[in-house]
């Protein structure tokens, strides 16, 4: 574990005084929906944007910094992951309604929370967020998007802060987006969005939101402890027909398995370790692979290192 590293005091004592919260050998696997992993050297979670601009801007150089979200898409590996990992709390989950058919939300609130509260105020064109299970940090940095739009079909812009402290406000088009990718500078840690949405009834909308509901929960395992969807689409592909062509549905590692009903989802059963489920997933990568000739690229974003002592 992080909390035997004699390195550990010292980290803390070089970060700079905030106003939220600083807290060694902060356990992850709780955080994250796999429900493992080992823990972050330091988590902040900042008291507001201010706070978290000021303590970026006093961070040392050298020390590595890690954003986290509400852990849906993420494996942090069994090692944890060393310096700061930042998460957005509850000063960051507003979601407000603006002029012109808009909703202003905080990167912590989750994308669930966006789709109600437009459907609330009849906004339409952004149900799709009903079926994403993240927050609107994650849905900016991977171009999240489910049931035919992501979201640069819907984002006027992003306010972010970089590693410098300094404030960013971002145009759809500065944000590069394509399928899952976003290219804005990794640096940039996203604190506020806002989205364009269209007049609409709102007794359609929420039944267009319940579609998505029982859609999801006839087709995918949405009662385990799974990252959601593990492998990006390659073009002219669909993952879970390569995985399930590949021979890789119930497939298992230790305590993970690739899902029986959904097989891009791969699922702790209760007993699995960070390495069972990546391994896996490389696993199926290489089944895959030998069987089609198509690489699948990784969704889940699997951060920290493999073990103790261990290397990314």
């Amino acid at each position: 574990m992080m909390a035997a590293r004699a390195s550990l005091p010292h980290l803390i004592d070089r970060l700079p005084s905030v106003r939220g919260e600083l807290v060694a050998d902060a356990p992850l696997a709780p955080l994250t929906w796999f429900r493992v992993g080992g823990p972050a050297e330091v988590m902040f979670r900042p008291a507001d944007a201010d706070d978290l601009a000021a303590f970026l801007a006093g961070c040392p150089a050298d020390v590595p910094v890690t954003i986290i979200g509400v852990g849906s898409n993420l494996l942090v590996r069994d090692g944890g992951v060393p310096g700061v990992v930042i998460r957005l709390g509850r000063p960051f989950m507003n979601v407000e309604i603006a002029k012109g058919n808009r909703v202003r939300a905080g990167t912590a609130a989750l994308d669930v929370a966006v789709a109600r509260a437009a459907q609330e105020a009849g906004i339409a064109g952004l149900e799709f967020y009903r079926g994403i299970p993240g927050s609107i940090g994650g849905a900016l940095r991977m171009n999240g998007g489910a049931y035919g739009r992501e979201t640069r079909d819907v984002l006027i812009e992003a306010v972010a802060v970089d590693r410098a402290g300094k404030r960013h406000v971002l145009s759809n088009a500065d944000m590069h987006y394509s399928y899952r990718h976003c290219g804005a500078p990794d640096d940039l840690i996203f604190v506020e969005a806002l989205f364009q949405g269209t007049p609409g009834d709102k007794g359609e909308i929420q039944a267009r939101m319940d579609e998505i509901t029982a859609s999801r929960e006839a087709t995918q395992p949405i009662r385990t402890r799974t990252g959601g969807s593990t492998f990006k689409n390659p073009d002219g592909h669909k993952s879970w027909q390569l995985i399930d062509a590949a021979g890789c549905r119930g497939l298992t590692r230790g305590g993970a398995q690739v899902s029986e009903l959904h097989c891009n989802f791969l699922i702790n059963t209760g007993a699995a370790s960070a390495a069972d489920i990546e391994d896996l997933g490389e696993e199926v990568r290489a089944r895959v692979k030998s069987q089609s000739g198509v690489t699948l690229e990784w969704e889940i974003r699997r951060i920290g290192v493999r073990q103790a002592g261990g290397e990314a």
